[in-house]
């Protein structure tokens, strides 16, 4: 029996505030029901997300339709870029994913390294695969986070993967037990959908 993970990467968000508490943009809000459009018919037995306001803006009007609440797992969020909670430069990231994509352990100052990320998201997704075995799970979420656990069982969810993705973006892994067996692309970007 199959577990699905429905990867959920947050739609479009201001890029001032604070990491945590940053919401969506108009555009971001239309793809949240756009996302819930797509996701509705789809057999959702839980709505999990990030901390982040904008992950779970994301995914909550989903959850509204089904229902459910959102269940908030804080080892979801974000990669820990800073010490500080605010958003770094497009400039800045774009120079500090190279770097930690070429070395899995390097971070700056305070912050936290894709291996320390990986392996607490990992540790999470995998109490998630248990708890829900053989459900269909939505997982709202980040862009390097994901790119993050999708890479730990295939190497192919790289940083170029990561740069190809969008806000928002769907992902549907399969899953038998802990083993991944398929992940398709759900969000088409010509559609809308």
């Amino acid at each position: 029996m199959k577990t699905y993970i429905y990867m959920v990467r947050h739609g479009d968000s201001p890029k001032v505030g604070s990491e945590r508490t940053r919401g969506l943009t108009i555009k971001g809000k239309i793809d949240a029901q756009r996302i819930a459009n797509l996701l509705i018919e789809e057999g959702i037995n839980a709505v999990i997300s990030s901390p982040y306001k904008r992950s779970i803006l994301t995914v909550q009007e989903l959850a509204d339709k089904l229902g459910k609440k959102v269940l908030i797992f804080e080892d979801l969020k974000e990669r820990i870029f800073s010490l500080e909670d605010k958003r770094l430069s497009d400039k800045e990231l774009i120079h500090l994913l190279n770097r930690s994509f070429s070395e899995s352990t390097y971070s700056l100052s305070g912050g936290e390294s894709n291996e320390d990320c990986q392996a607490r998201a990992v540790k999470t997704l995998k109490e998630i695969l248990n708890t829900y075995r053989g459900q269909k799970v939505v997982v709202g979420t980040h862009g390097a986070v994901m790119t993050l656990m999708m890479g730990y069982y295939d190497s192919k969810y790289d940083l170029d993967f990561l740069f190809q993705t969008t806000k928002p973006d769907v992902y549907r892994m399969g899953f038998n037990g802990e083993e991944l067996v398929g992940v398709n692309r759900m969000w088409k970007l010509n559609s809308g959908i």
